[in-house]
């Protein structure tokens, strides 16, 4: 039998402490946030659980803000829109979403989502976690939106050089809802 895994609970929510099955509601589980928007992966911090196989997280993004940079990889990631609108930049297009628009970005789809509308913007995200290589494309269409890099690169770190690190945070009221 596989155990149940204990939530522990943090000054921002709770998070899984340790391996095994567990539930948690997304408006309890400790968030994150940071100048690409608030996010939950539902995983546990240092010594908690990972997820090896499939990542999921939700992101919260109030209008013209960026979920990261514009790139592409070589895995698999799908995206629902939860709440809210959003504009994606996929394949140096731009395509308007709003509430239950799905997304599915095949290996290498270069992509990145922007809050647009009046108000928070919340999206799914899922991925898988086998391969290893993405790449940060200079982007004309990213750029304009702030959500692009000057060079091409493949180092994520190179691309967030200047970007703070998030900071822990607890859910606020009207992210899910996509009110703010």
């Amino acid at each position: 039998m596989v155990p149940e895994a204990h939530l522990k609970p943090t000054e921002h929510g709770v998070e899984p402490d340790g391996e095994g099955w567990f539930v948690v509601n997304a408006r309890e589980a400790k968030w994150l946030d940071g100048d690409f928007g608030a996010y939950t992966r539902f995983e546990g911090g240092a010594g908690g659980a990972k997820f090896p196989k499939l990542g999921f997280n939700i992101g919260v993004l109030q209008p013209g803000q960026a979920a990261c940079f514009y790139h592409g990889e070589d895995d698999q990631e799908d995206f629902l829109v939860l709440a809210g609108e959003c504009l994606l930049l996929i394949e140096g297009e731009e395509r308007p979403l709003r509430q239950w628009d799905f997304v599915h970005c095949p290996d290498w789809t270069e992509h990145v989502f922007v809050g647009a509308g009046n108000g928070p913007c919340a999206v799914l995200a899922v991925g898988t976690r086998q391969g290893t290589g993405v790449v940060y494309p200079r982007s004309d269409v990213a750029l304009r939106h702030h959500a692009g890099v000057e060079q091409d690169t493949r180092d994520p770190k190179e691309a967030y050089a200047k970007i703070k690190p998030d900071v822990e945070v607890p859910y606020r009221d009207g992210w899910l809802e996509g009110r703010g």
